[in-house]
């Protein structure tokens, strides 16, 4: 099921970069100018042999030629074309694919602009209206951080190499048992940094899950708590006391617009550390593709959650040894998505809920079950979708219990490399779903599960007529 390449203007731009004519870029790879120059206007794919050696000449991520980051920022750029701000028809999907080939830095400021200012036209709109546009203070806007912080990890391929390797290396040196870390790191936050751990039990337990005194070195932790979180919670505050320059280096490098993303980074930061350290990137990948993503046993293996698995699959992406890219998604009964870690090729919708057709809805009424689905999006990117209810105890009986849908999955020239798809017809186009971003931002005109009209198209509207579908489209 492999692909062919058709990377023209990233290689474009990589010549530029390095200041090389098409002769002298040609004579390099032992090619002919004129073979080039088809390749840098996609008229002819780029071989695995050229590959090679431009790999072999020039020492560079080859990940840097693969259009799965351009189809996502296309995706999003898409997305924010569909807003009545813009006026005229929708630009088409694959012209957007080109735009962003041509100058991905120019398209990404597009987006960052546009999300600054929908974040301040939705704070005018709630407060003041006699603000003006240049007085929006974006700090007041929740989902604007969420979203920086978010489009870093995504920038990244949701791997922080620096947190990995220093997460894997401590817990070579510590040798921390894997599966249960809970004594060793309490053990080794007391010798090395003073702090001591203490569980707190009845109704003051539900108030926080932990709480960190700095001045009488005092970690609380709830005893509502299973073992992997406590063990979680203990490696975070672990990161943050020895890894604290290392979290500001890496945040500021982000260059976020806000403080308050600042420290939402930095929370998403040692959160990752903590799973990188109870799920160390090379032991996990190793097992990972000896157990052939056998979620279950990689529970037993490493003692932590569903989800917290299906999380650390999707950072996988060390570039000398990387895993299968995998988007990771947490949906409630409702449909709101509360945690999502984007693939290299994945693109979900910033606002609305997910599609109604994706199997991630269907799990929860078969609870505990592994529901398994070939999805196909606009673009014609088949994916294989797998969906698994979790339930969260919040206490004793009468708590109420929080539910959630966890999704992951990958391209579907990746699937038979899960234990999952023993047995299925990955070839067999009738099985696939064709499913959208989201149904206002989808391109599907013909479906008959969408909630909302689709942005940027006029409707037919018939008073003595009825159809199938919900909504009318004039073509």
């Amino acid at each position: 099921m492999s692909r062919k390449l058709f990377p023209g203007p990233r290689l474009r731009r990589f010549r530029l970069q390095r200041g090389l004519t098409q002769v002298e870029l040609a004579q390099s790879l032992s090619i002919s100018a004129s073979y080039l120059n088809q390749i840098e206007n996609n008229q002819r794919p780029l071989t695995a042999a050229v590959l090679l050696k431009l790999s072999g000449a020039y020492d560079i991520d080859l990940q840097m030629l693969s259009d799965d980051e351009d189809d996502r920022v296309a995706a999003e750029l898409h997305a924010a074309m569909c807003d009545s701000i813009f006026q005229g028809n929708l630009i088409d999907i694959a012209e957007l694919k080109e735009v962003t080939a041509l100058s991905p830095d120019f398209a990404r400021r597009f987006l960052v602009l546009y999300r600054a200012w929908r974040a301040g036209d939705q704070q005018m709109l709630s407060g003041d209206s006699t603000s003006q546009p240049g007085d929006i203070d974006l700090s007041h806007d929740a989902q604007f951080h969420y979203d920086q912080v978010r489009d870093f990890f995504t920038i990244r391929d949701n791997y922080i190499d620096e947190l990995d390797v220093a997460a894997e290396h401590l817990q070579q040196d510590k040798k921390f048992r894997l599966g249960n870390m809970e004594d060793e790191l309490t053990k080794y936050l007391q010798q090395q940094y003073g702090v001591n751990r203490v569980y707190i039990d009845g109704d003051d337990s539900r108030l926080s899950t932990s709480k960190f005194n700095k001045e009488t070195r005092t970690l609380t932790l709830s005893m509502l708590l299973p073992q992997s979180r406590r063990c979680f919670h203990l490696a975070n505050h672990l990161c943050r006391l020895e890894h604290d320059a290392l979290l500001d280096r890496i945040v500021a490098s982000a260059n976020f617009s806000t403080q308050e993303a600042n420290s939402i980074c930095r929370i998403g930061l040692a959160n990752y550390f903590a799973a990188a350290l109870l799920m160390p990137y090379q032991i996990f990948l190793d097992e990972a593709q000896r157990y052939k993503y056998d979620i279950a046993k990689l529970e037993m293996r490493f003692g932590v959650t569903f989800e917290s698995i299906c999380h650390r699959l999707s950072s996988m992406q060390r570039p000398s040894a990387k895993g299968v890219p995998f988007y990771f998604v947490r949906v409630d009964i409702a449909g709101n998505i509360s945690k999502r870690q984007c693939a290299p090729d994945f693109y979900f919708a910033r606002s609305g809920g997910a599609c109604p057709l994706w199997n991630i809805h269907d799990a929860f009424t078969t609870p505990g079950k592994m529901l398994k689905q070939l999805a196909q999006m606009p673009d014609g990117k088949t994916y294989f979708c797998i969906a698994q209810t979790v339930t969260k105890q919040a206490g004793g009986y009468l708590e109420p219990e929080r539910k959630f849908s966890i999704g992951f999955g990958c391209e579907i020239r990746h699937a038979a490399q899960l234990v999952y798809a023993t047995g299925m017809d990955l070839d067999n186009v009738d099985a696939v779903v064709p499913i959208g971003p989201s149904c206002r931002l989808c391109e599907r005109l013909d479906c008959a599960q969408r909630a909302s009209p689709p942005v940027g198209h006029k409707l037919s509207i018939n008073e003595n007529q009825r159809s199938f579908q919900p909504y009318i489209i004039d073509l």
